[in-house]
């Protein structure tokens, strides 16, 4: 990835590690850094959310004792100057009010203060009748100095908060169409910390400005829901800082697919990457052939797709562009660059033989994607680097011998080790993808779109590993081992998971519900957009 990237992604713990450094070694005292980030916060919010418009808008702030308060209270005053909001139509509630001349919390009071922006210390019932009011909520109660879960006048807070959008859904359900607030949390939805667990009380946000670097805990799955949209602040320290401090990288299309070698204009497909997919069994049809067309969409030259007898002549009779074989093949002639295993494949004893040979080829440098059944089949093998296991929740949980609900409140510290101990790369499907190597790197996908949520999209993101590592690996031997140009199977699985989000958003697809043969078309006009030299 870029150094530049915005793609840091810090737990709560380094974050005040960074926040202590940056004050006593870069000169970037508290008060200016809560300025700085207060006034992006507003500059983020008024580009999506006003669009330049300056019609009557009232907010409501609530503040904690922490300079995520002080955030959220130096944005209402960015509003307030950039005439987004009038003093009189907002109102702030704080948990207590700070003492004069203590830190950036109580300076940041007082500009509201002399701005005549009504400021009171927490009363529910004046926070009812301010919710009514509201077109916004400001969420400012809590950040990263949360180490426990939440209590006292902040967890009032929170609840008033929830409990107040519950009863509005409730009333509009019955179509009253009642004004409810827009919730924006500064930072990370209050109630969430780096141990954050599915019952602990947090806030449910509709939208949350992450001020760069953005927290790890924003992404825990069982957690990210709450966060809403999530929007980058950035422009707040400097990229050599934050990157001190990363715990894993947040990966998109944009910061991910230059890392992927691109096609050149003279090669021919055998110089393109060649895919060899054992994939299908009865009833599991389709599942083979989705994978061939991922790697179809992601560039591969040429793709042999080898199935059982019994379903041969119905694979073969629909394949366009795929080279389908009854298996085991006995020609000889195809040696792929690399190899995918498991779509539909079932798990029989002659499966197992399959992957041990496969197992060989991976360790003389040859890529090997697992998916689905082969990943039950490895669960006791060991990899040598250029392995990629692609499971979902359930088959993760199956393969580490963990309970899936486990597995969702925290599933870094289970995906670390047991890559490592397979020394294969997994990325880990959910509506949050995790990608975790062997070395300790850690990216993260976001997801949070349902139209992924359909049987088939994971042979289609099988079919994009094997077609990326496949043009790698054949970039790789053509450029005789040139270490500049290695295969890194932590890159090629996040460009994978990258390229699926990228083509279940692109037009055409976004807000429809679509086959994964669709996505996998998509997938082939943004891949070709950056990979096939212009």
């Amino acid at each position: 990835m870029k150094s530049n990237d915005n793609g840091v992604l810090v737990s709560a713990g380094n974050a005040r590690a960074l926040d202590a450094e940056a004050s006593a070694d870069w000169g970037l005292e508290a008060h200016a850094l809560v300025e700085t980030a207060g006034r992006a916060c507003s500059a983020v919010f008024t580009e999506k959310f006003l669009k330049g418009k300056q019609d009557i808008n009232f907010f409501t702030v609530l503040a904690g004792s922490g300079n995520n308060a002080a955030d959220a209270l130096v944005m209402l005053k960015a509003l307030i100057l950039s005439g987004y909001a009038v003093p009189s139509d907002c109102q702030v509630f704080v948990t207590r009010l700070p003492a004069a001349n203590k830190g950036p919390l109580s300076q940041a009071v007082l500009a509201v203060q002399k701005l005549d922006v009504p400021i009171t210390e927490w009363d529910s019932k004046k926070a009812s009748a301010a919710f009514h009011k509201a077109n916004f909520i400001i969420d400012g109660i809590t950040g990263t100095g949360l180490n426990s879960p939440l209590r006292d006048v902040a967890l009032e807070m929170v609840e008033a908060v929830n409990q107040h959008i519950d009863k509005i859904n409730a009333v509009n359900l019955k179509k009253r169409k009642v004004n409810k607030p827009f919730v924006i949390s500064i930072d990370i939805p209050s109630g969430n910390f780096d141990n954050w667990q599915q019952g602990m009380p947090i806030l449910r946000a509709d939208a949350t400005l992450a001020i760069e670097p953005q927290k790890l805990c924003l992404y825990t799955p069982m957690a990210r829901s709450c966060a809403g949209l999530i929007l980058a602040v950035t422009g707040i320290f400097p990229p050599a800082l934050s990157r001190k401090y990363l715990d894993a990288e947040l990966i998109t299309w944009e910061n991910i697919n230059a890392a992927v070698p691109s096609i050149a204009k003279t090669v021919h497909k055998y110089e393109r990457g060649l895919v060899e997919i054992w994939a299908g069994s009865q009833g599991a049809i389709g599942a083979a052939k989705l994978a061939a067309e991922g790697a179809q969409a992601a560039g591969a030259g040429l793709i042999r797709l080898i199935v059982d007898p019994s379903i041969y002549p119905v694979v073969a009779s629909s394949c366009s562009g795929v080279m389908a074989v009854p298996g085991p093949p006995t020609d000889g002639r195809f040696t792929p660059t690399a190899v995918l295993l498991g779509p539909g494949w079932g798990k029989s004893e002659d499966r197992i033989r399959i992957l041990e040979n496969c197992l060989r080829i991976e360790e003389q440098g040859t890529p090997l994607i697992l998916d689905a059944d082969a990943i039950a089949l490895a669960k006791d093998m060991v990899f040598h680097g250029n392995a990629i296991m692609t499971p979902h929740m359930g088959e993760f949980s199956a393969y580490c011998g963990l309970q899936k609900d486990e597995v969702l409140k925290s599933p870094i510290q289970a995906l670390r080790g047991f890559c490592a101990k397979a020394k294969a790369v997994i990325l880990l499907k959910s509506h949050v993808i995790y990608v975790a190597s062997p070395d300790g790197r850690l990216g993260i996908i976001d997801g949070m779109n349902p139209i992924l949520a359909t049987g088939g999209t994971g042979d289609v993101l099988a079919g994009f590993c094997s077609s990326i590592a496949a043009r790698w690996r054949a970039c790789v031997l053509r450029s005789n081992g040139k270490k500049s140009l290695a295969f890194d199977a932590f890159a090629c699985a996040c460009a994978a998971g990258a390229l699926l989000m990228q083509a279940a958003e692109s037009k055409g697809i976004a807000g429809k519900f679509a086959d994964p043969a669709e996505i996998a078309r998509a997938a082939s006009s943004v891949a070709g957009a950056v990979w096939l030299e212009a």
